[in-house]
């Protein structure tokens, strides 16, 4: 596999453009991260080891060259600030969009930690977890008649979730530059005025990373081919029984999922035909 992948990635393309690249990131043993970078169909291009603003620079230069690098327009990322950073310092003509998965995932956790304080004074809350996270058309009778007696209470966990769903009506179209910062902007004021100190840390965050958030909604940019990836490579890490050795983490990811010619009889066949 090691020789099969240093054969692609020396006959791959060096002038291909990726206009759109995608940077995440992967638990591969205990506290040991990988950062993957994904070419917009999904296509791993490049693993290391690490997750710090270094690794992201060394994993973007492995990557790409300087002029694959100045063809990209846009970087989708979560808020990991290293990862901004190094795509700001090695390309700085790309947008970042900030993955709304990751945005909605925040506020769920906001609306999730709201619940969890207010269960220690309302029994009532206990055992609702999931109601707040799964979609509601999916809820059962019984799930749908006690997730609408709290949504209609006077709970702080019931204008939270509000708050998260209307964040995400925002963002379920595309929008224009205008038309995205005067609706999240009113989406802003609205939560903030709600006054709940979880959903309040999340907007703070959120106003350090507001840029990439507008871009995120008037460019349409996410990470889900990506996020769809990375759960073929957590199977490939249960198939593997997990790795404790990133550089193996790397090879197998770029052997099943990097696209790659492997073989040079494929070079063969296909210049022949």
């Amino acid at each position: 596999m090691e020789r099969a992948v240093e054969f692609g990635l020396l006959h791959r393309s060096k002038i291909k453009s990726h206009n759109h690249i995608h940077i995440d990131e992967k638990s591969v043993h205990g506290r040991d991260f990988a950062s993957i970078l994904y070419d917009d169909d999904g296509t791993v291009l490049e693993v290391v080891g690490g997750r710090k603003k270094e690794d992201a620079k060394a994993l973007i230069c492995k990557a790409l060259n300087p002029i694959q690098r100045a063809n990209v327009l846009t970087a989708s990322i979560d808020m990991w600030d290293p990862f901004r950073d190094a795509v700001k310092e090695l390309m700085p003509l790309a947008a970042i969009c900030h993955d709304k998965f990751h945005l909605v995932k925040h506020l769920n956790a906001a609306v999730d930690a709201v619940r969890r304080r207010e269960v220690k004074s309302n029994e009532y809350l206990k055992r609702t977890r999931y109601l707040f996270l799964k979609d509601t058309a999916r809820l059962t009778d019984k799930q749908q008649i006690k997730f609408d007696a709290i949504v209609n209470a006077n709970y702080e966990v019931s204008r939270a979730w509000r708050i998260k769903e209307d964040f995400r009506d925002i963002i379920k179209g595309k929008l224009d530059r205008a038309e995205a910062f005067t609706l999240y902007m009113m989406w802003r004021q609205r939560a903030l005025a709600a006054n709940i100190p979880e959903i309040t840390k999340v907007i703070e965050m959120f106003d350090r990373h507001q840029k990439g958030i507008i871009n995120a909604l008037c460019m349409g940019r996410n990470n889900g081919k990506a996020e769809r990836m990375n759960g073929s490579i957590q199977e490939l890490q249960t198939v593997g029984r997990g790795y404790r050795d990133v550089e193996r983490f790397r090879i197998a990811v770029l052997f099943f999922y990097g696209g790659l010619t492997l073989h040079k009889d494929f070079l063969v066949l296909n210049s022949l035909s």
